[in-house]
Formats: structure tokens, C-alpha cells, sequence
């Protein structure tokens, strides 16, 4: 019986971290000790681990086994040190007789049977691993291929813990894991939906291109059927195209969550739709074990919340600050967590209760009473953070029977000139789009002239705008220029951007 010291690595938010698991087995009262501050999972492991072991044919003797995980400082959560604990406990018994597994990190679950389990987060695990001189990574089979990404690492995936025992006493070869990046990034386009499809509404469709050129919040006001939901699910056909670095971010942040499925790599933004039974928690984020909600779910992607005033009050104003910081901030009593969410946030709502108000095929039957509380759920704060507002009204017949529609192809090659401009234009200050432009920027690129100025002053007295609404409606205005390709901001682009703050009118 001997020491042994097995690499691994656990999850702290978006990073991981690398553990090093120290087993020792002694002499004395039959104990089996883990220490390091490690969660319940992991404490229960050793049922885990000792069943596995004596399924594979090995006898586990009654002897003083404490195992530390270090450093002891850093509280360690999930089942994923499952098989470097059973591979120390297997060195030190001798059974494993590969003394140099130097550069070695070790990832997964057991079973009892000996079976190795998936588990979530091997991608942000790999990226880290490289950085603490990690050369090879021995991971579950059904992960091998997300690891695989990483390429400057050697991935060995495997599925039976038998099937470690072997390799690590190079009685079988496992070869390592290779996937072509390029070929999963190359077709990164969903085509399943398209904008030619949503028949009338330009001025919608307008204001959904420069809400994705332009990275802005937008929310869609309108009675029911008039298709906010239908324009809302294919905002992402017209969004920029995604790239590299931007999917290893998406796809770190959904390996962590589980969300991946099959895909090894996210290749589209995401878009998610939230119920509104959704809680605070589950829409930023927390739980025992803080993990991302739905707005990392949608970082660099669309965050869309149909029937917005069917969402409860508190569990909206909790988007205040994030939206303004692009990340959220997780606290719980073991750690603290920080997440990245920079997403455009896409919502809509009925006029009123009933739905039909300045509908011209129903009238609405709300009192004045019913609709002030309607939109009394809806607060100040809240609300400007919506650049974008406009009304979706009803599509007569003869345009549902129109067919010569733009498709979303055509849209996001505007959308991607744009973004091209914006980004080359802010490249010295780390932002991408408009909607991220501090103030001190706004005022050195959203400059007006005369006429420009003294159109938006009347317009900020008689619409009693709020600051941050100026500065929305300027930034907006930027995007349109954009849009023209135009280098500074004309009167007929401001005149365009005060028109989608329909809210503030009503």
C-alpha cells in the first residue's frame, strides 16, 4: 500500500479548477475518510466507488482509507472526481502499476456496475485543464467528443472503468479523440425558419433589423395573432453571424447548465422562451449548486418573454441589473459566482387585459381601472430598458396572400455590414454593437447636428423622456446610420428612432 496522487478537475462557475486527489490506505480501524470540504455527492461517493471496484473484480480490503482532496480550501461539488478517487484507491492497491501519469487529469461518474457516466461541464474543464500544464485528459465516452474541441489536448474517452485499468497498464490502446471543428462550425444556419415566411409587417421587420444590427432591446406591443411570437422566433435567421470564440462562450455556458444534448458544439445563437411561471432563480440563475439561468442560457443570443405582464413583477425587476452589467452575480454561502449574459431581450404584450385594445376587428371591453393595473406590472425602470417599442398591429388579408417577402438571408447580410462598421469603429474599447456604448461614447459618436438637436429636444420635452431614453433613442438612431452606411447620424435616421418609442407616447 502506498500514496498516490491522482489529477482532476471540479467546477467553480464558469472555470474549472484542478483538484488533486491524495489517497492513502493504512493500517487500522476500517474508516473510509473524505476530506477537503467536499459536497454530499461527493461524500456519498465512496458507496460509489467501493461498489464499482469490487464489480470489477477487485477486492477492497478492510483498511484506514482517507482521501484528500486538494486544495482543501475550495469547496468541491459533483460526481465528476468519482473515477480519479477509484483510480488512486486502485494505485494504491497496485492494481494500476503506470507510475507517470504526470500531465494526466481524470473526469467522470460511476456506477455501481463500473459504468462511466457523462457528466456536465467537460468543455470549460478542458479549456482550464491546458492552462495548469494538463496534457491529457482520461473522460467519459459520451463526453470524449465536447473535450475534443480542445485539440492541443490528448482526449482519451472511455466507458467502463475496467476499460481504465487496462489502459493506464497499457494492456489495451485507446486511441484519442479527434473532431474537425470546422466541418461542425461550417453550416452553422438553422433554416428551419425564415422571415419571408411572416406575411405584412415591414415596419415590425424594420425594427427587428436594426434591433439585431444594432445588439437592441425590443419590445412588441399588439393585440393577439398579430405575430410578435412568429417574428420573435425568427429574430435569430438575422442576427450576426456567429463566431468561433463566441460559440466556445455559448457552449461552455450550456455544457455547465446540461443543456448540450448531442450537439458538441453550439453553432447557432441561442434563443430561448422562457414560461412565465418562470421563477427569479430560474430566469438568472442560483439553486444549492448555482448554476446558469435562462439570460447565460441566451449569452451572445435572444432572451424572449411572451405575454410579458404574465411574468410576476419581482421576477422581472431582477432583469434590471443585469441588463445593464451583461453578467450576473450568483451568492450563495459556499461561493460566488459570475456568469456572462449579454443577450438582447425581446418581449411582448397585450395593449390590455382583454388584448384588443385600438383593435380594429374587436373592441375591447376593459375598464380604465383594469387597464391602468394591467400596466401598472410593467415599471419605469423596466421599461427603458427597452430601446426598441412598437406596435404590431393586425394583418389585413391581402398581405397574408402577398409572397414577395425578404428572406432572412438578405437581412442578416445587412445586419452583418452594419456590425462590421460598429465593430471596426469601437475596436480600441472592447464593444461590439451600439447598445453598449457607455455614455461618454454616445456623446463622441451619436453626435447631431442643429436641426437634429432641436428635433429631439422638442421631442424629449413632449414625450417627457427619461434620461437613459435619450440616450436609447441616440443609440438606435446610430444603428440606422449604420444601417445606410452612413458616417453621421441625419435627421431622418433620429426621426425614425423617436418613432420606436411608442410607449413613451401612449
Amino acid at each position: 500500500m502506498s500514496l498516490s496522487i491522482i489529477k482532476s478537475m471540479s467546477l467553480q462557475g464558469l472555470d474549472g479548477v484542478l483538484i488533486n486527489v491524495e489517497v492513502d490506505i493504512s493500517a487500522g480501524m476500517p474508516t473510509w475518510e473524505v476530506v477537503g470540504l467536499p459536497d454530499i455527492s461527493i461524500r456519498e461517493s465512496k458507496e460509489r466507488v467501493r461498489t464499482a471496484i469490487k464489480n470489477c473484480g477487485y477486492e477492497v480490503l478492510s483498511r484506514k482509507y482517507i482521501i484528500n482532496l486538494s486544495p482543501a480550501n475550495i469547496k468541491k461539488e459533483g460526481s465528476m472526481l468519482d473515477l480519479a478517487i477509484a483510480v488512486g484507491i486502485l494505485r494504491s492497491m497496485d492494481v494500476i502499476m503506470e507510475t507517470n501519469l504526470e500531465g494526466t487529469a481524470i473526469v467522470g461518474e460511476l456506477s455501481l456496475n463500473g459504468k462511466i457516466n457523462k457528466v456536465n461541464g467537460i468543455l470549460p474543464i478542458c479549456i482550464e485543464a491546458l492552462k495548469y500544464g494538463i496534457k491529457r485528459v482520461i473522460v467519459p465516452k459520451e463526453n470524449a467528443k465536447e473535450a475534443a474541441i480542445v485539440n492541443e489536448l490528448e482526449v482519451i474517452g472511455v466507458s467502463h472503468l475496467r476499460e481504465v485499468i487496462q489502459f493506464l497498464n497499457e494492456e489495451i490502446e485507446v486511441k484519442s479523440e479527434r473532431v474537425n471543428i470546422q466541418e461542425i462550425f461550417k453550416n452553422n444556419r438553422c433554416q428551419r425558419l425564415d422571415f419571408s415566411e411572416v406575411k405584412g409587417q415591414e415596419t415590425i421587420k424594420r425594427a427587428l433589423e436594426i434591433a439585431a444590427a444594432g445588439g437592441h432591446n425590443c419590445l412588441m406591443l399588439g393585440s393577439p395573432g398579430s405575430g410578435k411570437t412568429m417574428l420573435a422566433m425568427r429574430l435569430p435567421t438575422i442576427l450576426p453571424d456567429l463566431n468561433f470564440e463566441e460559440a466556445l462562450e455559448i457552449t461552455k455556458i450550456h455544457s455547465i447548465a446540461g443543456k448540450l444534448g448531442e450537439n458538441t458544439l453550439v453553432t447557432e445563437r441561442p434563443f430561448r422562451n422562457p414560461h412565465h411561471t418562470i421563477s427569479a432563480n430560474g430566469l438568472i440563475g442560483g439553486g444549492k449548486i448555482p448554476k446558469p439561468g435562462e439570460i447565460s442560457l441566451s449569452h451572445y443570443g435572444v432572451l424572449f418573454l411572451d405575454e410579458l405582464l404574465e411574468f410576476k413583477r419581482n421576477t422581472l425587476e431582477v432583469l434590471r441589473g443585469p441588463l445593464e452589467d451583461r453578467m450576473v452575480t450568483i451568492s450563495r454561502v459556499g461561493a460566488s459566482l459570475t456568469y456572462p449574459c449579454n443577450f438582447m431581450l425581446v418581449a411582448s404584450m397585450n395593449p390590455c387585459p382583454c388584448g384588443y385594445l385600438g383593435s380594429k376587428e374587436k373592441v375591447c371591453n376593459c375598464t380604465q381601472r383594469q387597464k391602468d393595473n394591467y400596466r401598472a406590472k410593467l415599471s419605469g425602470p423596466l421599461l427603458d430598458r427597452f430601446d426598441i417599442h412598437i406596435q404590431v398591429p393586425s394583418v389585413d388579408y391581402k398581405k397574408m396572400k402577398g409572397r414577395n417577402n425578404e428572406t432572412s438571408e438578405k437581412v442578416r447580410k445587412r445586419v452583418n455590414q452594419a456590425r462590421a462598421i460598429q465593430m471596426k469603429r469601437y475596436q480600441e474599447f472592447d464593444i461590439f454593437s451600439n447598445a453598449d456604448l457607455t455614455p461618454k461614447l454616445v456623446e463622441k459618436y451619436c453626435a447631431l447636428d442643429e436641426e437634429s438637436s432641436q428635433i429631439l429636444s422638442q421631442s424629449f420635452e413632449r414625450l417627457n423622456l427619461s434620461a437613459r431614453a435619450y440616450s436609447k433613442i441616440l443609440k438606435v438612431a446610430r444603428t440606422i446610420a449604420d444601417l445606410d452606411g452612413v458616417k453621421n447620424i441625419e435627421k431622418i435616421h433620429l426621426i425614425e428612432a423617436i418613432q420606436y418609442r411608442s410607449l413613451d407616447r401612449i
